[in-house]
Formats: C-alpha cells, sequence, structure tokens
C-alpha cells in the first residue's frame, strides 16, 4: 500500500507542479488583455473571459515588435526610444542593466552560462555547482592578480536567484556535464542526479571566455 501511494505521489506530483506552473504564466500573461480598451477586449463582446488569449496576445506582441525591429524604421524606432530612456537618470541604470543580462541570455549568438564548475562555497570542504559566466574585466580585473573567472552560484529549488562570485581559475573544476543536466540537479536539490563524472580538470585557458 505504501509503495503504491509513493508510486503515485511520483507520478502526480511533477505533473502538478508543472500545471501549476504553466497555469501561473498563462494568467500572467492574461493581463496584458487588461491594456487594450475595454470595448476591445474578448470578454466585452464575448460576455465572459477566454484564458490563454492574453498569452497569445503577448506571444503575438514580442513577435510583431521584433519583426518591426529588423527592418530599417525599426531599428531607427528603437533606437531613439533607447536614446529618450537613458537620457532618464533613474531609468537610464535599470534599463542598460536589464537590457545588457537580457542581451547575454535571449541573445542568438550569446553564451550566458559557458560551463558548469565546481567549486568550494561557502566554505572550505563545501562543495556547490556554478556556472562560468565569463571572466572579470574593466576596473575589477585591474585589482585582481592572478587569473581569475566570473561565475553564477545558483539557489535551489530557484536558480533564478543567486550570488555572483569571482575566484582564481585553479580553484574551479569543470564538469563533463551540459548546463541543462547541472541546472536539473540544482532544482531537484540533489535529487536527480547526473549521469556519472569520467573526466574532471581544472578549467583551462581554452575553455576560458575570450576577452
Amino acid at each position: 500500500m505504501r509503495k503504491y501511494f509513493i508510486t503515485g505521489l511520483l507520478i502526480l506530483v511533477p505533473l502538478a507542479i508543472t500545471l501549476w506552473v504553466l497555469n501561473l504564466i498563462i494568467s500572467t500573461m492574461d493581463q496584458s488583455l487588461l491594456l487594450l480598451p475595454e470595448a476591445w477586449r474578448p470578454a466585452h463582446w464575448l460576455g465572459h473571459n477566454i484564458p490563454g488569449l492574453g498569452a497569445i496576445l503577448t506571444l503575438l506582441i514580442v513577435f510583431l515588435t521584433g519583426l518591426a525591429a529588423r527592418n530599417f524604421i525599426g531599428r531607427r524606432l528603437v533606437l531613439l526610444w533607447e536614446g529618450m530612456l537613458t537620457r532618464i537618470p533613474v531609468v537610464k541604470s535599470i534599463y542598460s542593466s536589464v537590457k545588457q543580462v537580457s542581451d547575454t541570455l535571449f541573445s542568438p549568438s550569446g553564451n550566458a552560462f559557458r560551463k558548469a564548475v565546481l567549486i568550494q562555497y561557502p566554505r572550505q570542504g563545501s562543495w556547490t555547482i556554478a556556472f562560468l559566466t565569463g571572466a572579470p574585466g574593466g576596473e575589477v580585473k585591474n585589482h585582481l592578480q592572478g587569473d581569475f573567472i566570473s561565475v553564477y552560484v545558483p539557489t535551489t529549488p530557484n536558480p533564478t536567484s543567486g550570488f555572483f562570485l569571482m575566484l582564481p581559475r585553479a580553484d574551479a573544476i569543470e564538469l563533463d556535464m551540459s548546463v541543462d543536466a547541472a541546472l536539473k540537479y540544482i532544482v531537484s536539490m540533489g535529487v536527480v542526479a547526473p549521469e556519472m563524472v569520467t573526466d574532471k580538470k581544472i578549467i583551462t585557458d581554452a575553455a576560458a571566455p575570450k576577452n
């Protein structure tokens, strides 16, 4: 009886969480309908709300924005809009930071998380998985003696929050696993173990991001 109950939980819990996350995403995207004038909203002329229409509208807006930004006029409008935002003191700092992160994460040529690595954190003898994001640059690089790398240490079960660290290259061990496998391992809090690692090595210059 107990085994059957646990088996049922193992099947239904991931399904329930997946459906809950999808419902949360769709419900959030449905809020985009509130941007339309009341007379244009589907609920006004249909008499009731249809879940998912806001998600479709959001995806359509994103697609049309990207389509428009690919031509000459669209690029000029984007540059004009960004120029206006960068003239506003507080907005300038927020927008510039968010844009740099989004360009790194969503650009087709971007490589936000280059490799999964193993580092000692938060103390010696305590190990955690981190992601190689690059190398220190600018003034920070001038204050660091030796060969350093930049890594992102995600938290669990929510890997979107975490810590940014700069540490000596020799203190990081490259893992022979994909970034996706490492993320699954982190999100599952170590329950979903990746395949056996057969090759561990200190990150070499070849694996280091180019300046």
